[in-house]
């Protein structure tokens, strides 16, 4: 098949699924595509630039996906369903992509226009909503790290620890708030009502507009 940019990207990113940032290499790339490293080097200069492309592509999929969520809102929706509707279609997004939670927690570093993207529109979200510049600026970075953490927690390949019923009763009695915790609510539930909670911070600083 001929050697594209897309095809390149789309190499790129199993590679880094199995890889992470440190295995990833073009030779590992070119040898994914049956081909010699020097070719890819026409369409993308090196691993930094492929890296950009990698998370500017899970980055502008899941703007687009919030857009169609943001659209599909009530008329009525105030700012905390907007936030809502992109970050929860920010982690269905990234959660399609193994490492794509480590390619947008990265991203701000190489760039990404599509991973700017997604801040700006969420700082406007913010601004709209009457919350300061400095408090939406930590604000938005704090929720977009409650996306990437969450995702990245999903998408450990880490095997879970078979334990017996003897330790699991220990446990139990040892740490019940927490074991009561952990087991009270699926991940969905988890990860709307951390994104309420960072909300209703929110709200308490929030300003009015000027008249």
């Amino acid at each position: 098949m001929k050697l594209t940019r897309e095809r390149i990207i789309d190499a790129g990113m199993a590679e880094f699924a199995e890889s992470g940032y440190h295995g990833l290499s073009m030779r590992k790339v070119a040898q994914r595509l049956d081909a010699q490293a020097g070719s890819l080097y026409y369409h993308v200069p090196n691993k930094s630039a492929l890296i950009q492309l990698m998370a500017d592509r899970v980055a502008r999929r899941a703007y687009e996906a919030g857009t169609a969520a943001l659209g599909a809102l009530d008329p009525a929706a105030d700012w905390r369903d907007r936030v809502q509707a992109q970050l929860v279609t920010l982690r269905e997004s990234i959660r399609l992509h193994p490492g794509g939670a480590v390619m947008l927690a990265d991203s701000p570093k190489v760039l990404s226009s599509g991973a700017l993207s997604l801040m700006e529109r969420l700082l406007e979200t913010l601004h709209d909503a009457g919350i300061p510049a400095g408090h939406a600026a930590i604000g938005a970075d704090a929720l977009l790290s409650h996306v990437t953490g969450f995702v990245l927690q999903e998408q450990s390949q880490s095997p879970a620890v078979a334990i017996s019923a003897e330790e699991a009763a220990a446990l139990h009695a040892r740490f019940p708030l927490t074991v009561a915790a952990a087991s009270a609510f699926t991940e969905d539930d988890k990860f709307a009502r951390a994104v309420q909670l960072l909300c209703a911070g929110l709200a308490t600083l929030t300003e009015p507009a000027p008249q």
